[in-house]
């Protein structure tokens, strides 16, 4: 690579956004992008003004020589692109809202990553995320993707079964683990180490060692979990962890925890308090403060967003391919015989080491025996999923629900996928619809 850098980011208007610049910002020295380009759909067009201003603004008070464009054509700023990030959202968050609120009525967990509603916002994103891996394979054959775009594990999976481009899936959840643990511990994150076993929001903590000695056991026996403002903060159930021999995800809440959360979402719901009214609420106040015309940093109201820290992961990954770091990250990535249970094909979020040529996922030391049932069946749900993504089979769908440990009854998820399927109508251009 040159000595400068452009960085297109998909889904430009994002609220996360600001924190992605400032991440930049801070770390110019050793990663020196020259331009930033943030693309959005004219449906976004809105959002992307506000951001970019902010965005300008920070880079203008940094005093760094960065440019920061704006355009609503995606294959301008994917031309010549080092980096490309995708944070976006199919359907913005009107269809979240579908995505939590139609499995609900069937008496299913409403929930954009897990379950129903996680195959429908895979179903809307996969095909869009291959058509702009198409648009780099002749604009940038040489850049990496890097993805956060939810349900990050599967759309990473699709694009590196379907195209040519290099890319790299990315969590908040281990980064905030390894925050927790620092805070907790009271030392410096480069003190921990930690190793990560599962798929992209199906993972689980088997070791633990803070300057080399092993805390896991300490953890265990005092229940110790970390967690997220977007999921419900119930608690653990102790004799279960201590089972387990590995702490687990919070979003493993959803399966373990089932009949609570689905309880938690069926209250949220009469009050109006589901993830994407609150996001909603959350993104309206942000968005007024990013318009201030005096603010040049990114506001500490955006820790609440439920995305903290996707952007902080972004910069540390590209930072450690631009510089051939050999630095060991937590990533979504071909599974290539380190799962053995799993296909090679499969994509898994597990250690890696990152280089400048590759990003290798690394052996595991410790896979906790009660966990391998639970991780294939998920990923054979998430394989039939992409198939109906790619495909536009209804009949793949609902073969991929009813193959979900949370589904509990494929005549009701029939249903259910035919109510959601029809809402999204606009956004499953491969499905075939029967005229009315």
């Amino acid at each position: 690579m040159g000595s400068g850098l452009k960085i297109a980011v998909v889904g430009g208007g994002s609220s996360y956004t600001p924190e992605l610049v400032e991440g930049l910002i801070n770390n110019y020295e050793s990663f020196p992008v020259t331009d930033i380009v943030l693309v959005d759909i004219p449906a976004g067009k809105h959002k992307l003004e506000i951001v970019g201003g902010l965005a300008q603004r920070m880079v203008e008070r940094s005093g760094l020589p960065i440019n920061v464009l704006l355009t609503l054509n995606r294959r301008e700023a994917l031309d010549g692109a080092d980096f490309v990030l995708t944070q976006m959202r199919v359907g913005l968050l009107e269809a979240r809202g579908w995505d939590e609120s139609i499995p609900l009525k069937y008496g299913m967990l409403g929930q954009e990553t897990t379950g129903a509603g996680g195959m429908m916002k895979a179903l809307r994103t996969i095909p869009v995320l291959l058509g702009i891996c198409k648009d780099m394979e002749q604009l940038c054959p040489n850049a990496w993707l890097l993805n956060f775009t939810n349900p990050a594990g599967m759309v990473t999976e699709a694009i590196l079964k379907h195209t040519q481009v290099k890319s790299i899936g990315l969590c908040n959840s281990p980064i905030a683990a390894y925050k927790w643990l620092s805070s907790l511990y009271n030392v410096p994150i480069e003190q921990i180490a930690c190793e990560f076993v599962g798929l992209n929001h199906l993972h689980w903590i088997s070791r633990i060692h803070i300057n080399g000695q092993s805390k896991l056991q300490e953890l265990l026996d005092a229940n110790g979990s970390y967690s997220a403002s977007n999921v419900p903060q119930l608690g653990w159930n102790d004799p279960l962890i201590r089972g387990l021999g590995a702490i687990p995800s919070y979003y493993l809440k959803y399966f373990y925890l089932h009949r609570e959360m689905l309880e938690e979402q069926q209250i949220a719901a009469t009050k109006g308090e589901l993830r994407a009214d609150t996001v909603k609420r959350l993104e309206e106040e942000l968005f007024e403060i990013y318009k201030q015309p005096e603010l040049a940093e990114k506001p500490k109201q955006l820790e609440h967003r439920g995305g903290a820290y996707y952007s902080e992961a972004a910069v540390n990954l590209m930072n450690a391919i631009y510089n051939d770091s050999r630095a060991v990250q937590t990533l979504n990535v071909r599974n290539d015989g380190i799962l053995d249970f799993l296909p090679d094909e499969a994509c898994i979020e597990v250690n890696c080491v990152v280089t400048k040529e590759r990003v290798v996922p690394q052996p595991i030391k410790r896979v906790p025996p009660g966990v391998k049932g639970l991780i294939q069946a998920v990923k054979t749900y998430e394989s039939l999923a992409i198939k109906a993504a790619v495909t536009g089979s209804k009949e793949m769908a609902l073969l991929a629900l009813s193959s979900h440990p949370l589904i509990d009854s494929a005549n009701a998820a029939e249903a259910m996928l035919n109510e959601m399927l029809e809402r999204n109508r606009e956004y499953l251009p491969l499905f075939e619809w029967e005229e009315s």
